[in-house]
């Protein structure tokens, strides 16, 4: 059954002064059934493909939290966004010494998360490597250069939820 939306008249005094539905396209339609669900991202219907063998949020957070250790990022922060908000289950905030440690902090998670089975993943600023994000649907990770992390200061944000430190 397609998801129908009201349409509003374009013109007033138009033929079409009646509200009328249309359908929304097929790549709405998932996206408005996903803002719709409720509960932890790990568990909504879009967040895991029956096809695919994928981790949860736990086995997810573990594997970025070692991947991190491994190439030395520092400061990493987890934030516990479980009911607080639908974006993620966790956050994870790290910072790199540099540009280049920053993208290869990125490059050693996106891969770890590749060979665990974890689909969809989305990744912005790899370019310029300043902040990388790293959507990886339960958990989204943040590597900053210690600058640009303490401009933006994402902890103080979500600073309502509980935290653990991780030392790095």
């Amino acid at each position: 059954m397609p998801i129908l939306i009201e349409a509003a008249p374009a013109i007033p005094g138009c033929e079409r002064n009646r509200k009328e539905r249309t359908p929304l396209s097929p790549i709405a339609a998932p996206r408005a059934k996903a803002r719709r669900a409720s509960g932890p991202a790990s568990r909504r219907p879009d967040a895991q493909r029956p096809d695919a063998q994928r981790p949860d949020a736990k086995e997810t957070l573990r594997l970025i939290l070692d991947r991190l250790d491994d190439i030395k990022a520092e400061d990493t922060v987890t934030i516990d966004l479980t009911g607080k908000t639908s974006i993620a289950d966790t956050m994870v905030v790290s910072s790199g010494r540099s540009n280049r440690h920053v993208g290869s902090a990125a490059d050693r998670v996106i891969e770890g998360l590749k060979k665990a089975g974890v689909t969809g993943i989305r990744v912005e600023g790899m370019p310029h490597c300043d902040w990388v994000l790293i959507d990886a649907g339960d958990v989204v990770v943040h590597i900053f250069r210690p600058e640009v992390r303490e401009f933006y200061n994402l902890e103080k944000m979500w600073a309502a939820a509980p935290r653990s430190r991780r030392a790095g």
